[in-house]
């Protein structure tokens, strides 16, 4: 694990990748975890993320090329002996910055202890003979297996796309979950404004810039360590991207107002209701999980916030005495996530059967909740996916069986709504994000 007493970098990614492929922590919590464990340079932690990060979002492209150089099985090569392959392949095939030799020599250094280097160094060298050989077109591929290879999504979900919004918005999908997405952060408007925020950020050296048509947002233009950055560490502004302070912007919540928010966890919807409505009013924030709801209290702590009210609930189960009493409701329901594949990488290798039956939870969540909402009350059904079985559907469908309640048209970030609902894609800047508004009438 050390080299002249200090961290090998590429030792500590193998170890980090072998932990999220096994399914035993989610990428995010592994790299945050693996940054803190390990006494990494800024140059270092940046290589690990790029790598780390770069090694989970092309997995189908590097075993497709590894498939085809080895003379094994990839079932067959050890799993660590596989990973360090992967990391490899990864700089030779997309890091220009990252000599061929290095890659290879620290590849065939982290399997000489388990006498597979020759086989490392000869499927890194067979690669280098003719790497121009594995462009997809080369391989022969067409249509679905093609963008699949491509931009390493399943097929599956590539043709799950095509269905759902034509071939072309499909690659464009697909080219965009392989991009490196820029930060945006909800300013606390109870204390600060966005102006202050960017003359403080650009007064540290950090690139900044305002949202168009936001009043509380400011986008990052520079990359930078989260965690230094006093607007978060204060309060004062909170990570949250663009789409979902849109829903927040088309609920609207307003000064006194009571407001549920029915699957809160982390927060940040709730914050955004109760920075709308001054910290005037009431916000009940539920979730399913009880371990999760500390998030949302000291977040509110630490920003300020005092109306925010957090319980226990299913969404699914109706609890009498929240019949009709909420002015506004956010259902921002579990799902897929396929809209922020860029940012959770292994989001993309989720086991489409568990996809099919999030509908039915979906609508239960949303059909049940809807009796909670007062008659001229705004409900806001939203998802970070990019599945009209997960979006369109649930929506039309509750539309359409629903007595008393309508689609409600919005504009938001100079976006229009049809028949009240919104699709965001992420190559228009923001996560791929659904958003939809009903209004009871009865």
């Amino acid at each position: 694990m050390a080299v002249n007493g200090k961290v090998n970098v590429r030792d500590a990614i193998v170890n980090s990748l072998m932990r999220t492929t096994n399914g035993s922590k989610f990428s995010n919590l592994e790299l945050d975890s693996a940054l803190k464990k390990y006494d990494l340079s800024q140059k270092d932690r940046a290589l690990f993320t790029a790598i780390y990060y770069g090694v989970i979002e092309r997995r189908i492209t590097l075993d497709t090329i590894i498939g085809k150089l080895s003379s094994r099985p990839l079932e067959k090569i050890d799993p660590r002996t596989l990973e360090i392959l992967r990391v490899a392949l990864y700089q030779l095939r997309f890091m220009d910055r990252i000599p061929a030799h290095a890659a290879v020599s620290s590849a065939v250094d982290l399997t000489r202890k388990g006498g597979t280097d020759s086989f490392v160094n000869a499927v890194l060298r067979a690669y280098l003979r003719s790497p121009d050989d594995f462009e997809g077109e080369k391989l022969g591929l067409l249509g679905a297996e093609l963008l699949s290879y491509k931009y390493s999504v399943p097929v599956w979900l590539v043709e799950s796309w095509t269905a759902d919004y034509g071939y072309e918005t499909a690659e464009k999908i697909a080219a965009e979950s392989c991009s490196r997405p820029t930060v945006t952060l909800r300013v606390n408007t109870l204390v600060s404004s966005s102006d202050e925020i960017c003359r403080e950020l650009t007064a540290a050296g950090i690139e900044c810039e305002r949202v168009e048509d936001s009043e509380s947002a400011v986008r990052l233009l520079s990359s930078c360590p989260l965690e230094e950055l006093s607007p978060l560490r204060e309060g004062r502004a909170y990570v949250q991207d663009m789409a979902s302070q849109y829903a927040s912007a088309v609920l609207a919540p307003l000064p006194g107002e009571t407001v549920f928010d029915v699957c809160a966890c982390p927060g940040g919807k709730s914050f955004s209701a109760a920075m709308h409505m001054e910290n005037k009013g009431r916000v009940l924030s539920f979730d399913l999980h009880r371990s999760k709801l500390s998030l949302i209290d000291k977040g509110a702590e630490k920003l300020g916030i005092d109306i925010i009210e957090t319980a226990e609930r299913d969404g699914r189960i109706f609890v009498p005495e929240y019949e009709g009493i909420a002015d506004r409701i956010i259902c921002d329901v579990p799902c897929s996530g396929l809209g922020v594949i860029s940012k959770k990488p292994e989001i993309r290798y989720k086991d489409p059967a568990e996809i099919k039956r999030l509908p039915e939870i979906q609508s239960a969540i949303l059909e049940n909740c809807s009796r909670y909402l007062k008659a001229g009350g705004t409900l806001v059904y939203s998802t970070c996916t990019l599945n009209r079985a997960e979006n369109d559907e649930v929506y039309d469908r509750f539309i359409s069986s629903s007595e008393g309640f309508v689609p409600e048209d919005f504009e938001v970030g100079g976006r229009r709504s049809t028949g009240g609902k919104l699709t965001l894609f992420p190559f228009d800047g923001t996560d791929g994000f659904f958003i939809s508004k009903i209004k009871r009438v009865k």
